[in-house]
């Protein structure tokens, strides 16, 4: 599923906003999605915001929401985004399940021991994962079902 090389522009602005399309509900499994995030790369930034911009308004107005198709024509018609703010990015709404573990992670353990044990908070086909500074990994929704202290135990030994 790599649109473009890691080192990109085009790649580093999908990842700004990566998480937050997925958690509106854009499968980028689907090859429709594919095809327009490797087609229509001018004006990526724009697109990508107003996508989200237009979800969180049909939200907001109770309407029924497509994010796939939403975000397709917006790449395909260069849409601009009409009132964004990076802040929309922290809204509980946009944030993924490895978001709002890493938030919760600071509550619970405090940020210097979160900061200490965890080392990234990641996508990898599909899947959210955790990465802690001992090498070990897992699944954000394994995090969340294991509860803190088994975290824990598993990020330090």
């Amino acid at each position: 599923m790599w649109f473009w090389d890691k080192d990109s522009v085009e790649y580093e602005i999908f990842k700004k906003y990566e998480r937050a399309l997925v958690s509106i509900g854009v499968d980028f499994s689907l090859l429709e999605v594919q095809d327009a995030l490797e087609i229509n790369t001018f004006g990526l930034e724009d697109a990508l915001r107003s996508t989200i911009n237009y979800v969180l308004w049909l939200h907001e107005q109770k309407r029924e929401i497509f994010p796939n198709a939403i975000l397709i024509r917006a790449l395909q018609e260069q849409w601009k985004p009409v009132a964004w703010r990076d802040e929309y990015l922290e809204l509980p709404m946009l944030q993924s399940p490895g978001q709002k573990w890493w938030n919760s992670a600071a509550s619970v353990w405090g940020y210097d021991l979160r900061n200490q044990l965890v080392a990234d908070v990641f996508y990898d086909n599909g899947k959210e994962f955790i990465k802690f500074t001992n090498g070990k990994e897992i699944l954000v929704e394994t995090a969340w079902r294991w509860e803190w202290e088994r975290v824990l135990n598993y990020a330090t030994n």
